[in-house]
C-alpha cells in the first residue's frame, strides 16, 4: 500500500474503481449470468470499499478485494433468490421446492479465460441495437459515466441513460449466455466490438472530462482488448488494422502534453519522445493487414497514422498521401468528422484556402454543431491566411464548445493571440 493511498483512501478508491470496474463486473457476470445484477453487485462492493478502506487502508491488491467482496454479495443474492423461489413453490404446491445445485459457488473458481472479453461480446450481442451495444460496453468496460458516453456520441445524456437501461433489460430477458460467439456469429459481433474498442481508446486518447487530457488506463485497456481480439480472429484484417492504429496513436502520448499538462499540437510535438517500440509494433500489424489484402476503415486510418509515424520531422509528413487516404475513408464510411480531418490534410497538402473551402461546407452540419474541433480548425486556417479577427471568433467559439478544460485553455490562448495580431493590423 502506497503512502499516498494511506493518506487519501477516498481518492484511491476512485482510482481503483476506474481501473478495475470492468474486471469486477465481468467476473460477477460470469457468476450471476446477468449484466444488470452484476453491475449492481459491483456497485455494492464499491460502497463496501468506501466504508472499509478509510479505516483499514487500501489493500495491496484492491482489485482482488473488490472481486472477492462482489462474489460474497453474489452468493448472498443467489441464496436469497433461491429462498424466495422455494417459498413461492411451497405456497403454490404445498411442499418445499427442489433445492438448486451449488452451481454459482462452483462457477466462482472456474478458469474460463478472459472475462472482460466475454463481457464485451455479451454487450455487443445482436439482440441490441448498435448504439445500445456501444453505450453499454463503454459503461461496463471502463466505467464511463452517462455524461462521458453522451459526449462521445454527441447526443443528450438522457438518451444514453435510456439506452443503457433498455440494453441491460433486453440482455436479461434474452438470457444471453456468458460465452464467446462461434462460427458465423463471430464476424458480425466482432465488427461491433471493434467499434466499441475504438471509442474506448478515443476516450482515453482525448479525454472528454477529468483533469488529464490523456487517460492512459483506457488506452491500455483498449490495446489489451485489441491484442486479445487479434489472437481470437488472427485473419481479420480490420482487427489487425485497429490494433495497429491504436499502437501508432498511443506512441505519441508522451509528446501530446507539456509539463503543465497542456495539449501540444501534432506539428509542434517533440518526436524524439514518441515511443519507437509502439511504432514498430503498429507498423508490423499494418503490414500484416495489408499483406492479407486489408483495405477497410481501420486499416486506412492506420495507414494515415503510419504516415505521421514514419516522418522524423513534421515537414517530412506525406500530406498528399494522408489526404488521399481520408478521401478513400470518406467513400467507405461517410462521416462529418472524417470530412473535417480530410479538410485539415488538404490544407497541409494544398494550402489553407483549399482546406477552408471544405470546412465552410460543414458549417451547417448538425452533427458538428457543438463539436469544438470544427471552429478550432477554421480558426487555425483563418489565422494562417492572415485573417486574425475572424480566427479570434472561431477560437472563442471552440473554447465555448470544448468539453475538456485543457482544450478550452488552449483555444482561449489562441484567441488572445489572434486578438493581439488583429489589433496590430488595425
Amino acid at each position: 500500500m502506497s503512502a499516498s493511498a494511506t493518506r487519501n483512501p477516498a481518492s484511491a478508491v476512485e482510482a481503483v474503481w476506474r481501473r478495475e470496474a470492468a474486471r469486477v463486473i465481468a467476473s460477477l457476470t460470469r457468476i450471476t449470468r446477468d449484466v444488470g445484477v452484476a453491475e449492481d453487485l459491483a456497485q455494492d462492493a464499491l460502497l463496501a470499499a468506501i466504508r472499509t478502506w478509510p479505516e483499514t487502508g487500501v489493500p495491496d491488491n484492491p482489485g482482488a478485494w473488490l472481486v472477492s467482496a462482489g462474489k460474497r454479495l453474489a452468493i448472498d443474492h443467489h441464496r436469497r433468490q433461491r429462498m424466495i423461489a422455494s417459498k413461492e413453490d411451497e405456497l403454490a404446491f404445498g411442499s418445499p421446492g427442489v433445492v438448486e445445485s451449488n452451481a454459482i459457488e462452483e462457477s466462482i473458481d472456474d478458469a474460463l479465460g478472459d472475462d472482460v472479453l466475454r463481457l464485451v461480446y455479451i454487450a455487443c450481442h445482436p439482440v441490441l441495437s448498435m448504439d445500445a451495444r456501444v453505450a453499454l460496453t463503454l459503461r461496463l468496460l471502463c466505467g464511463l459515466s452517462t455524461d462521458e458516453i453522451a459526449r462521445a456520441f454527441l447526443v443528450p445524456s438522457t438518451t444514453i441513460g435510456q439506452r443503457i437501461v433498455r440494453a441491460k433489460r433486453t440482455l436479461a430477458d434474452a438470457s444471453v449466455p456468458f460465452e464467446l460467439p462461434r462460427g458465423d456469429e463471430l464476424a458480425p459481433r466482432t465488427a461491433s466490438v471493434l467499434r466499441v474498442v475504438y471509442l474506448v481508446f478515443n476516450e482515453g486518447y482525448a479525454a472528454t472530462s477529468g483533469d488529464d487530457l490523456i487517460r492512459a488506463d483506457l488506452c491500455a485497456e483498449a490495446i489489451r482488448l485489441g491484442r486479445l481480439l487479434v489472437g481470437l480472429v488472427p485473419d481479420d484484417t480490420e482487427v489487425s488494422g485497429l490494433l495497429a492504429l491504436m499502437e501508432l496513436q498511443s506512441s505519441r502520448a508522451a509528446a501530446r502534453v507539456d509539463a503543465e499538462g497542456r495539449p501540444t499540437l501534432l506539428l509542434d510535438q517533440d518526436r524524439s519522445l514518441w515511443d519507437r517500440d509502439a511504432i514498430h509494433r503498429g507498423l508490423g500489424l499494418l503490414v500484416r493487414a495489408q499483406l492479407r489484402g486489408g483495405h477497410g476503415p481501420y486499416v486506412l486510418q492506420a495507414e494515415i497514422a503510419a504516415c505521421h509515424a514514419r516522418a522524423s520531422r513534421a515537414e517530412d509528413t506525406d500530406w498528399h498521401r494522408i489526404a488521399a487516404r481520408y478521401g478513400e475513408l470518406a467513400q467507405l464510411t461517410p462521416s462529418s468528422v472524417i470530412e473535417l480531418n480530410r479538410a485539415i490534410a488538404v490544407s497541409m497538402a494544398e494550402g489553407p484556402a483549399a482546406g477552408l473551402a471544405i470546412l465552410d461546407g460543414l458549417l451547417e452540419d448538425p452533427v458538428l454543431a457543438r463539436y469544438h474541433l470544427l471552429p478550432a480548425a477554421r480558426g487555425d486556417l483563418l489565422e494562417k491566411l492572415g485573417r486574425a479577427a475572424e480566427a479570434q471568433v472561431e477560437f472563442e467559439r471552440a473554447a465555448a464548445n470544448a468539453t475538456h478544460p485543457r482544450e478550452r485553455e488552449l483555444m482561449r490562448d489562441r484567441a488572445a493571440r489572434c486578438e493581439d495580431d488583429a489589433a496590430k493590423d488595425a
